[in-house]
């Protein structure tokens, strides 16, 4: 029997992911391609809490600001090389869910999604009034790179490439970490932690480990975007944006990797390029929610997948 579309797509995933940036990259602008490739890794980040562990969250930008920042003043007072501004964004993300992982991932429902909020307008008003001096307060700071190993990160299709190869290198990190035994103790405690428990595991460790994880990618994302834009203000840690990351995880379909990918995709092209023929596109966009709650609960990329199945079915039958 041949192997199905589906099953030959998973085998080259990486190669189809970067296939598809590329060609996004031909018909879009460069940087903002890039973009998109950054988003969909903070997309990723988000998803292992939200998707795998079953732990919603309104304040995920702060981990994505942190490393924004991080990697600013890593140029500012450190190095200009970008791999050590990379490494200082992720080195904080990690940092900061250390010390506020104990807090928050003892709670669950609202009080998990509510104290990622508070802490995150916490993050804002220190980056605004409380650190100005560092951060730049309102006006925000920039950030310039040297050029590493002859590659000069001022040239957009440096930054795209390096950001490409960061997204796959998430994604088969993601894949791995999913299908590992850590990754079915996350997913089992999203369907019942109790039970879990009750097997002798102790939950509160795995689930700070994720909590980690998840801040430490979105804060690299943040750094990747300080790259980027050679620029952070504090609209990269605006509580209010934290609505973008989940609209993404519920377009694309939730505890999916591709999904995330789809997801994050989908809701750049709309909330970048439908605002010049929209005035009112988050009108739109509340639409699409509703279609998708409504009639594709479980996301478009399983949508799309399960298409592409039932196609492959009928040609094995015919």
């Amino acid at each position: 029997m041949k192997p199905s579309t589906l099953s030959l797509l998973r085998r080259a995933d990486l190669l189809v992911i970067a296939a598809v940036f590329l060609v996004l990259g031909g018909v879009l602008t460069i940087q903002r391609t890039t973009d998109f490739v950054i988003f969909c890794i903070f997309v990723l980040a988000y998803d292992l809490l939200y998707g795998y562990m079953g732990r919603l969250s309104f304040g995920h930008m702060l981990y994505l600001g942190v490393g924004a920042y991080a990697a600013a003043l890593s140029a500012e007072h450190l190095s200009g090389n970008p791999l050590v501004a990379l490494l200082a964004a992720l080195l904080c993300g990690a940092l900061v869910g250390l010390v506020l992982g104990p807090i928050i991932v003892r709670t669950t429902g609202a009080c998990f999604a509510l104290i990622n909020l508070a802490f995150n307008q916490v993050g804002f008003f220190m980056a605004v009034t409380a650190l100005s001096d560092w951060t730049g307060g309102e006006d925000g700071m920039s950030a310039f790179y040297d050029p590493v190993l002859g590659f000069d990160f001022g040239d957009p299709w440096v930054v795209f490439g390096f950001s490409l190869i960061c997204l796959l290198a998430v994604v088969y990190l993601m894949k791995r970490l999913i299908a590992s035994p850590f990754g079915v103790l996350l997913r089992s405690i999203k369907e019942n932690e109790t039970r879990v428990q009750f097997l002798g595991y102790d939950t509160f460790r795995y689930k700070l480990v994720a909590f980690v994880i998840s801040t430490a990618v979105a804060a690299f994302a943040g750094g990747l975007t300080i790259i980027n834009y050679v620029f952070v203000t504090p609209s990269f840690i605006d509580p209010g944006r934290n609505v973008e990351v989940i609209f993404a995880c519920l377009i694309g379909g939730a505890a999916n990797i591709y999904g995330a990918l789809t997801g994050g995709v989908v809701f750049m092209i709309i909330s970048n390029y439908l605002p010049n023929y929209i005035e009112r596109w988050e009108m739109f966009l509340g639409l699409v929610l509703l279609v998708l709650v409504f009639r594709f609960r479980a996301g478009l990329w399983r949508y799309l997948a399960a298409l592409v199945a039932r196609s492959g079915a009928k040609e094995v039958v015919s």
